[in-house]
């Protein structure tokens, strides 16, 4: 599975039911999500930016990177936001073997304290979300794409890919990584003030059930 639109389609979600890609809110709250993290710099200048907007987020954490940059990893946690397991070597659910995926889970599971769990790419087997939920997994997932690593896509772009399908209890995905830093860094401010304007509240994944 490999989404693209901005907006998650409607069908996507109830083929995979049994995932997460939102949060139904009686009030405005939004659910803003990295990827692809820790990264020195790129995650430092992400988590000053949250803490202006007094913003919690989650961060998918790739255990590879958490294992080079446990200050960082440590740093994510002392400013009050949740984690997630984003696999250890940043692996592709269809072309690898269930095995070796939940292998790799396994193994950033060392490093990545967290029950909840996002596969890199959008892409999992069926097979492997079994797997996952029957070790306790949460497997999450998103409903509203920035598509900030693209560099195909611009700055603006990433902004209006939010503030044009945002919905409140949405879960939305930016990367804090090298790739995607330059539009990381030209949208994330603006989709702050947009929804601070707009009066959402911004929450953390949870990991037991809401």
């Amino acid at each position: 599975m490999k989404l693209t639109p901005a907006r998650t389609p409607a069908l996507i979600k109830r083929m995979f039911p049994n995932l997460i890609w939102n949060y139904p809110e009686d009030h405005k709250a939004a659910y803003l999500t990295f990827d692809d993290g820790p990264t020195p710099d790129i995650t430092e200048w992400t988590l000053e930016l949250l803490n202006r907007y007094n913003a919690k987020a989650t961060f998918f954490c790739v255990g590879s990177q958490v294992k080079a940059h446990p200050e960082i990893y440590k740093a994510i946690l002392d400013n009050g936001h949740a984690i997630g397991n984003h696999t250890h070597n940043h692996l592709r659910g269809w072309t690898t073997r269930d095995s070796d995926y939940l292998l790799d889970v396994e193994t950033a599971s060392a490093f990545i304290d967290s029950q909840l769990f996002r596969p890199p790419y959008g892409q999992i087997k069926t097979s492997q979300i079994e797997k996952l939920k029957s070790n306790n997994y949460k497997v999450v997932m998103w409903s509203v794409l920035t598509k900030d690593w693209d560099q195909k896509t611009t700055g603006e772009q990433c902004v209006l890919n939010v503030t044009e399908h945002v919905a409140p209890g949405d879960i939305i995905v930016f990367h804090d990584s090298i790739k995607a830093s330059t539009n990381l860094k030209y949208a994330l401010p603006r989709v702050l003030a947009y929804l601070s304007e707009n009066k959402y509240e911004f929450k953390r994944i949870p990991e037991s059930e809401q």
